[in-house]
């Protein structure tokens, strides 16, 4: 970053910052370091080390290739948002027909809700491990009720931080992945060298994967926080009405969202390695939970790699409840021109605060219910998110190139083809999935 300016917290026109600075760099990696954590949630740890465990490194070159892929489309998201001053629902209400404002958000709470539940559910199986005297629906409900009282009782400056510092949980994963014996060589290969095959198993972990890794949640997220941070700084506008903010904001933006994302897959590719060198290596092919596989590795890999896994489990879904439970009252509230955002008090935005505590009660529900398969849940939550990603992704891209929404700031050029070869990536593993299923059923 020598020599680069850089949109500040407190200022669109920073001074130049010349050399490394970790204050800086720490103010600058915001809503896309939050984001991109809060994509390894339990249920992102459940679907790589499933992965792992069923194709050894056979799938990793997933997480290579989406990469780009996903830094655009929340590169998008995010640019929604700071140029036009509105979330991704707010500009689909202002812009896009009612039908497709409500299907989306609709589309968008249901995965939330399930993927809130699964999560919950998981963070329950960890905390059982660190302490089998404790009944699970007691961790249930202490997390749930942590997690609502972040949200409600913290200032929003403040509440960011504590989401900043809950990234470090996924450095377990890094940990982890240290102390398995691992083929580095077959490992890099798989990596870099794509390999599709098979039948439905394959296709529905691949939309698995892409769904964890891609997720709506994640979209509508960074481009609320975009907005939360205009109402936090209050130098910052929305670039339609000061587009000489734009270098230096749209570059923040970028370099936020490539270290988040990056992080996140980097996060990813340890999990699925850990899981591929002590799992598929040993014939353990089938893992239920992300607990369930820290569990496995304790013979495996040592007692240090399942206490280090079982920690990121809990840390991850301490920073993805919150911002799932988030992201739905976000689109819920611009869809019905509500208040929201965590920087306003909670007697300013009741409605949002209050779908908020419902989306979270909601999940807690689901996750204590004895007929839900927590075994399965985790896993199946990011198929789902799998699937609702394809017309999230849609209408999203269609209002990002448009010039009358956007303005001088529309989507082109490369970041609108990356975006819309995310949206047909997704569509046709999705179709592949179904296609697959009928013709093995």
């Amino acid at each position: 970053m020598s020599g680069q300016i850089i949109e500040d917290d407190d200022s669109e026109n920073p001074s130049p910052v010349v050399g490394p600075s970790k204050p800086r760099i720490l103010k600058v990696l915001g809503p896309g370091l939050i984001t991109g954590a809060s994509d390894d949630d339990p249920s992102g740890i459940a679907t790589y080390a499933q992965a792992g465990a069923a194709f050894g490194y056979g799938l990793a070159w997933v997480l290579l290739y989406s990469y780009p892929l996903m830094v655009a489309v929340q590169m998008i998201s995010a640019r929604i948002g700071r140029v036009t001053g509105h979330g991704i629902a707010g500009v689909l209400r202002l812009h896009a027909p009612p039908w497709l404002l409500q299907g989306t958000v609709v589309l968008l709470l249901l995965a939330n809700t399930f993927n809130l539940g699964a999560d919950l559910s998981g963070m329950g199986d960890a905390a059982a491990l660190l302490l089998p005297e404790l009944p699970r629906w007691t961790a249930v409900l202490f997390f749930g009720t942590l997690c609502l009282s972040m949200q409600l009782v913290l200032v929003y400056t403040r509440y960011v931080a504590v989401l900043k510092w809950l990234t470090a949980a996924l450095l377990f994963y890094f940990g982890a992945l240290a102390v398995t014996r691992i083929d580095w060589v077959q490992f890099g290969l798989d990596t870099l060298w794509p390999k599709i095959g098979g039948g439905h198993d394959v296709w529905t972990t691949l939309v698995a994967l892409l769904g964890t890794t891609i997720s709506p949640y994640l979209f509508f997220w960074q481009s609320a926080e975009e907005v939360e941070d205009l109402h936090a700084h209050p130098r910052r506008h929305d670039l339609l009405g000061s587009p000489e903010q734009a270098d230096r904001a749209l570059h923040r933006i970028e370099l936020d969202t490539i270290a988040g994302m990056a992080f996140s897959n980097g996060v990813a590719l340890a999990v699925l390695g850990t899981a591929a060198g002590a799992f598929h290596a040993n014939g353990m092919l089938d893992i239920g939970t992300s607990a369930q596989a820290a569990d496995a590795l304790r013979p495996i890999a040592g007692r240090f790699a399942s206490l280090v896994f079982t920690l990121g489990v809990i840390g991850v879904g301490l920073l993805a409840v919150p911002v799932l439970a988030g992201s739905a009252a976000y689109a819920i509230g611009e869809a019905r021109q509500w208040p929201v955002g965590f920087s306003r008090e909670v007697q300013e935005a009741r409605a949002f605060y209050l779908v908020v505590v419902l989306a979270t009660l909601v999940g807690m529900a689901i996750s204590l219910t004895p007929s839900i398969d927590p075994l399965r849940a985790l896993f199946w939550s990011a198929v789902v998110n799998g699937v609702v990603a394809v017309p999230v992704m849609v209408a999203m891209m269609r209002v990002a190139c448009r010039t009358d929404v956007m303005g001088p700031f529309a989507v082109s050029g490369l970041l609108r083809i990356l975006g819309w070869m995310a949206t047909s990536v997704m569509a046709l593993t999705t179709c592949a999935m179904f296609a697959t299923t009928i013709w093995t059923g």
